[in-house]
């Protein structure tokens, strides 16, 4: 895709490589760019515990996390609306499919979600001094909310990102997901059919874009050699019996172990 590049995005000071750990937790665009990761053989987690769209609630799945501690987390913010159980006067991170009237709809204010953002931040830095954080806000549009009060929600999320960056440059970079689909893919086809979320040709540019800021060339290297042992695998046949199938497998395989040990995975 050749776009005019409207939004400068700096190289990172530090890069992803091919052997770390990542960890991405927010709203369904998490999901996105994190499949992205995790078919190209990277070790991931997304969501373990379901899509977060708020700060609090990625605080909250930091804090359940038990599993390997990330190199990298990257933290998508999908809006400051928050729902909270009345009886408990907890926010809950899913209700469940329970009555609305059992809870009350919230917003966090700038310095509400700067808050959560940061103990998420201090809670991974305790587990792993040398962790990098990524903060992004999610491209996804909010319509329940009404076009004006989406972007009020967004512009809550880009101030705290923006604090927490500030505040803690030494482990936290933002990256521009938001300001590339308003700005450099600003029209209606670069949405899937809803209108409300970022296309299938969008996710891949702004996959491209994240690569361009926070690969090193190694890691760029790991993703081109894994693409076609990838397609061969997934490859399915008409006769997967046929002889000619099962050496084009063979093969497939025997290069997905070479890879596999040149990189210890």
């Amino acid at each position: 895709m050749e776009l005019q590049t409207k939004v400068d995005i700096a190289r990172s000071a530090w890069t992803i490589e091919p052997r770390h750990r990542l960890f991405f937790v927010g709203s369904c665009f998490a999901e996105n760019i994190g499949r992205r990761f995790a078919d190209s053989q990277f070790r991931v987690v997304v969501n373990p515990f379901g899509v977060m769209y708020n700060p609090a609630s990625i605080l909250h799945t930091v804090q359940r996390y038990e599993g390997d501690v990330p190199d990298v987390a990257v933290f998508t913010l999908g809006t400051n609306h928050v729902y909270v159980l009345k009886e408990t006067g907890e926010i809950v991170d899913n209700c469940q499919k329970r009555p609305q009237i059992l809870f009350d709809e919230q917003e966090l204010s700038v310095e509400q979600c700067t808050d959560y953002l940061r103990k998420a931040v201090q809670l991974l830095t305790k587990k792993n001094p040398q962790v990098h954080v990524i903060v992004t806000v999610s491209p996804i549009r909010y319509r329940k909310y009404g076009y004006h009060g989406s972007q009020l929600s967004k512009s809550t999320l880009l101030l705290a990102a923006h604090q927490l960056v500030q505040t803690m440059p030494e482990c936290v970079t933002y990256f521009e997901a938001y300001e590339l689909m308003n700005d450099e893919l600003r029209d209606y086809r670069f949405y899937s059919e809803d209108m409300l979320h970022p296309s299938e040709q969008a996710v891949s540019y702004i996959w491209q874009r994240f690569g361009e800021t926070f690969f090193s060339k190694q890691t760029f290297q790991f993703i081109e050699e894994w693409r076609p042992i990838g397609q061969a695998l997934a490859h399915r046949p008409f006769n997967s019996d046929a002889p000619e199938y099962q050496s084009f497998l063979k093969q497939a395989q025997e290069r997905e172990q070479a890879f596999r040990q040149k990189y210890d995975l």
